[in-house]
């Protein structure tokens, strides 16, 4: 099968999208499949070179001149490889999909990835609109998607190309007991709460650190947050890692404190690590942890509540470990391997001869 993603790069920067894509195109081609990606281009050229996945250059920067010019160059790159799926992960190319879709006879498969964007209904062009989460699937359903459009392919991390074996990475000496979130600086990630939640503890667990893995536009309001506490110099940004398994390894409690998530790659991705794992019971957190026997599920937007789990972790060693080891349970559906036979299954079905689609 000739399969083409678009996204709008290919950079390492912790986007979930690109992460998805890039893990798809890598074992797609990987099971001897013509795989390239349309994309600005970024670090994992590199690695989708070593997996033999082409990768043509298109600039998708939403101006009219630029979105013309894209126009042009997408149906050269159509005319060039001559796709039997086109798999759109972001909005811009999903509309340039669709547009030249009538001059080349290609299935063209969308992935929902962030629903809560006013635009996501733009990802209905697609012949088939996959959906990240149950919550996604809904969500796009209330705004006028069809349900015999949509197909919930739930986000699995584990085992991807990109990363090495959890055994590889070694574990980051923090400073006990020691609280990790791995999330972008931004307001809707919850940063502030958490910031605040830790604030409330600091002092009966006097021990207790925060560290802050990541980056992002919001990162010094943060900063300033957390510099007018009592507690700043427990307080701890490291920036954006690449290899965030270290923080994960090396800490006693995970914290994901969105406001909207729509199916986030890192909890897979801390279960696998053993932390004992708070969540937001929002969007698609509570799928990823199992409707909350793989974590601790508390409301959005609360840091007393957030505040209160804490307490109860670090105060019970027991409980810890308990919420440690119900983690690393019921992890083989959160392997990266299901999401790609999940997803060849709906290319199968759009492009099997005799099937209909728009």
């Amino acid at each position: 099968m000739r399969i083409l993603h678009i996204l709008n790069h290919v950079q390492e920067v912790g986007n979930g999208i690109v992460n998805v894509a890039v893990d798809l195109a890598c074992l797609q081609a990987e099971n001897g499949h013509n795989v390239s990606v349309v994309s600005a281009g970024g670090e994992y050229e590199v690695l989708l070179a070593k997996y033999t996945v082409k990768h043509f250059n298109l600039n998708q920067t939403r101006t009219p001149i630029n979105i013309m010019k894209a126009a042009w160059r997408y149906q050269r790159i159509i005319q060039e490889f001559q796709p039997d799926v086109v798999h759109a992960h972001m909005m811009t190319g999903v509309v340039l999909a669709r547009l030249w879709k009538g001059f080349s006879k290609y299935a063209l498969v969308s992935t929902v990835h962030n629903e809560f964007q006013r635009s996501a209904v733009l990802m209905g062009y697609a012949d088939r609109i996959i959906a990240v989460s149950h919550a996604v699937a809904k969500s796009m359903a209330r705004r006028g998607i069809p349900q015999n459009k949509l197909k919930v392919i739930s986000n699995g991390t584990l085992g991807s190309v990109r990363m090495r074996n959890l055994q590889e990475y070694v574990a980051m000496k923090l400073q006990k007991p020691a609280i990790v979130t791995v999330a972008g600086m931004y307001k809707r990630k919850g940063i502030s709460e958490l910031i605040s939640a830790f604030t409330q503890i600091a002092s009966h667990f006097p021990d207790a650190h925060l560290y802050l893995v990541g980056d992002g536009p919001d990162k010094t309001l943060f900063e300033q947050q957390a510099q007018s506490t009592p507690f700043a110099t427990r307080i701890h940004f490291t920036g954006f890692q690449k290899e965030p398994q270290s923080y994960m390894l090396g800490c006693d409690v995970f914290v994901l404190a969105s406001h909207r998530d729509p199916s986030p790659l890192v909890i897979p991705e801390a279960r696998e690590a053993g932390c004992a794992i708070i969540g937001c019971n929002v969007d698609g957190i509570p799928e990823a942890l199992d409707d909350g026997r793989a974590g601790i599920l508390i409301p959005p937007a609360d840091s007393q509540a957030l505040a209160e789990a804490l307490k109860q972790l670090l105060g019970s060693p027991d409980l810890m470990h308990q919420w440690k080891k119900l983690a690393q349970q019921n992890l083989d559906r959160l392997n990266v391997m299901r999401v790609n036979d999940e997803t060849m299954s709906v290319y199968l079905e759009l492009t099997t001869p005799g099937n209909f689609f728009p």
